[in-house]
């Protein structure tokens, strides 16, 4: 039972390796840390996902990446080609920054046709979206009508942040994004989700995922309470080759 419990918080988690300067090592090592404490996902900056989803491979940990990242302001046609590279390169969960600018300014039909670009590709691949909002900027009424197309559009998630903006998740954010999005539209916590406390509160409110790079201590304490072992990330097993 303990096992059981234990899963469903650290399947909540996607653990986070975007900081700009992260070196070849860190990405290796977050890769195993992941699948030994068994989170949902390891977001990865773009030019290593090849090599994370190899190392993923049969874990059950899934490869993701980030597109139009950090600021969302690219063209669509690179945000489509982002998201092209990223499936042929075995990202199974695109984590794509919507227009902020656009957004800012109401042009909704840029807004809807930009995300539509990226969701209906990545659905057509058989792997899933979900959409950066990056809340800092925004106002109530905006993130509420961004949720609104996302539900329209079959986003598979709505996300409060980058965490690279002013500021990240917050659970006022968290509770509108959950009200304002269809049932099948699930709702992410990025930026300041830093430890156990925070990722269980994010659970009651019905939040399904938490970006963090806090990944291994938040767990590590959530086994100590449940009394499971310490693990060992250097047993972890990954796939062999690239």
């Amino acid at each position: 039972m303990s096992t059981e419990e234990y899963l469903r918080v650290s399947r909540m988690i996607d653990h986070s390796l975007l900081k700009p300067a992260t070196p070849i090592q860190d990405f290796e090592q977050g890769c195993r840390l992941a699948v030994a404490y068994q989170a949902a996902s390891v977001c990865i900056q773009p030019h290593y996902l090849a090599r994370c989803a190899e190392l993923l491979r049969g874990s059950g940990v899934r490869a993701s990446t980030v597109i139009g990242f950090p600021h969302g302001g690219h063209t669509t046609v690179s945000k489509v080609a982002e998201a092209r590279q990223a499936l042929l390169d075995g990202g199974e969960e695109l984590d794509l920054v919507c227009n902020i600018s656009r957004v800012v300014s109401g042009d909704w039909d840029f807004v809807r046709a930009d995300l539509r670009s990226v969701i209906d590709l990545t659905h057509a691949a058989g792997q899933q979206v979900k959409v950066i909002f990056e809340n800092c900027f925004l106002t109530n009424d905006q993130k509420i009508r961004l949720c609104e197309i996302c539900t329209e559009l079959g986003a598979d998630w709505v996300k409060t942040s980058t965490g690279y903006g002013t500021s990240g998740a917050t659970f006022a954010d968290l509770e509108l994004m959950r009200r304002h999005s269809g049932p099948g539209v699930q709702v992410k916590a990025a930026g300041g989700i830093r430890d156990l406390a925070g990722v269980l509160r994010c659970r009651e409110l019905g939040i399904s995922r938490v970006g963090a790079s806090a990944t291994q201590s938040i767990l590590d304490e959530y086994r100590q309470q449940l009394g499971l072992p310490p693990l060992n990330v250097s047993t972890a097993v990954v796939s062999d080759g690239y």
